[in-house]
C-alpha cells in the first residue's frame, strides 16, 4: 500500500468558468490557473503522485509550458492514473475536502464524486468528497479563493507491483 496528500489553492476571478472534480458549477467567479483551475483534480492527481514518489503536479505539468495553458485537469488526473496503473497500483481510496465560502457545493458533492470515480476508473464507493468553509475567516472566507485537500490510498494490484 502507498498513501498519498494533497493541497492546492487559486484565487477565484471573474470570467471564467467555475470547475470542481470536473463539474462545472454555476457561479459568476472562476479559478485562476495555467490550466482550468480545478482545485479538486489538482488535488487528485498531486496525491496520486505523492503516493507513487513522482514528486508534485509542478514537475509533471509545470506552469512554464505555454502548451498546456488552459489544460483541462481531467487529463492531469488521466497521467497520474496511467503511471499508477504503470507501477501496479489501484485506487484504495480517496478522501478529498473542498473548501469555499462560496458557491455551495452541497448540492454537487455527488456529481463530484462519481465523475472522480469515472476518472479514476474505480467505484464511487471509494471516493468521498466533502465541502466546507472557514466561516468567513481569512482569504477563502472572504470568498477570494478556493483550496481543497485529499488523501489516497494506493493498492497493490499483485502481491510485489515494483
Amino acid at each position: 500500500m502507498r498513501i498519498g496528500q494533497g493541497f492546492d489553492a487559486h484565487r477565484l476571478v471573474p470570467d471564467r468558468p467555475l470547475r470542481l472534480g470536473g463539474v462545472l458549477i454555476p457561479h459568476d467567479h472562476g479559478l485562476e490557473g495555467h490550466s482550468d483551475g480545478d482545485v479538486l483534480l489538482h488535488v487528485v492527481a498531486t496525491s496520486i503522485f505523492g503516493a507513487l514518489g513522482e514528486g508534485d503536479l509542478g514537475q509533471h505539468f509545470p506552469s512554464s509550458d505555454p502548451g498546456l495553458e488552459g489544460m483541462d485537469s481531467g487529463d492531469l488526473v488521466a497521467r497520474a492514473c496511467g503511471l499508477m496503473g504503470e507501477r501496479g497500483f489501484r485506487i484504495g481510496n480517496l478522501d478529498c475536502t473542498v473548501i469555499a465560502q462560496a458557491p455551495r457545493l452541497s448540492p454537487h458533492q455527488a456529481a463530484m464524486q462519481q465523475g472522480i470515480a469515472r476518472l479514476l476508473g474505480c467505484e464511487a464507493g471509494r471516493i468521498n468528497v466533502k465541502v466546507t468553509s472557514t466561516d468567513h475567516l481569512g482569504a477563502i472566507g472572504r470568498g477570494e479563493g478556493i483550496a481543497a485537500m485529499g488523501v489516497v490510498l494506493l493498492e497493490a494490484d499483485s502481491p510485489d507491483p515494483e
